[in-house]
């Protein structure tokens, strides 16, 4: 986490530093990242990053969980409470697309730690999965209580079945529009199609919702 002197800063300069950061790290996968090129940009000496964060990767974690953060805002816009679990999954599906698409530019390091080579991979993958599991988690009590979810279906098993597919179905939109994760947002890359996202999507709740036997 950013130390106190970061914080000490004018907001204005803060969002400068945090927005130059966001570009080489958008850019550049983790390893060929560059502080040098950041404080050259902000117009600062190299030693003063020091002064607001340990290294480059606390500076890495921290934009990791500004997008997370920006990603909790985007779910606090959810439609009103009460709404069936199923169809709250598939506005999920939309709505985290053009969240994306929103702030391309913080998405892009979110895909990078997610799905690049970082030396510390695992770590990375553990928070972004206990996030996931824990909103998962209050989303299927809810359900529960609300008669959405059969009540013979065991709590935990349920989180596990829906952590375990959504965690997957990145890998599997990016597969199915022939995208790189790694390189949204580049230059001549195509965008995330939000549309192709809502149709497996639709089809991830269909199933969840009603299983793959022919009724």
């Amino acid at each position: 986490m950013p130390k106190q002197t970061f914080f000490n800063l004018p907001q204005e300069k803060r969002q400068a530093l945090i927005d130059i950061a966001i570009d080489e790290f958008a850019n550049n996968d983790y390893r060929n990242a560059s502080v040098s090129r950041i404080v050259a940009r902000a117009g600062i000496a190299k030693g003063s990053i020091y002064q607001y964060f340990e290294d480059k990767r606390d500076l890495f974690l921290y934009l990791i969980d500004l997008a997370a953060q920006e990603k909790k805002g985007f779910l606090q816009r959810a439609p009103e409470s009460g709404t069936n679990f199923f169809d709250y999954l598939r506005w999920l599906a939309a709505g985290g697309a053009k969240a994306a698409l929103a702030n391309p530019r913080l998405a892009q390091v979110g895909y990078r730690a997610y799905y690049g080579d970082l030396p510390f991979h695992d770590e990375v993958l553990v928070r972004f999965k206990e996030m996931s599991r824990s909103y998962i988690e209050q989303l299927v009590k809810e359900a529960i209580a609300r008669g959405d979810i059969r009540p013979d279906i065991d709590p935990a098993f349920a989180v596990f079945v829906v952590n375990t597919l959504t965690s997957e179905l990145g890998n599997f939109i990016f597969a199915r529009q022939g995208l790189d994760p790694r390189r949204l947002g580049e230059e001549g890359t195509e965008a995330i199609d939000v549309g192709t996202v809502e149709e497996v999507f639709d089809q991830f709740v269909r199933v969840l919702q009603h299983g793959l036997g022919n009724r």
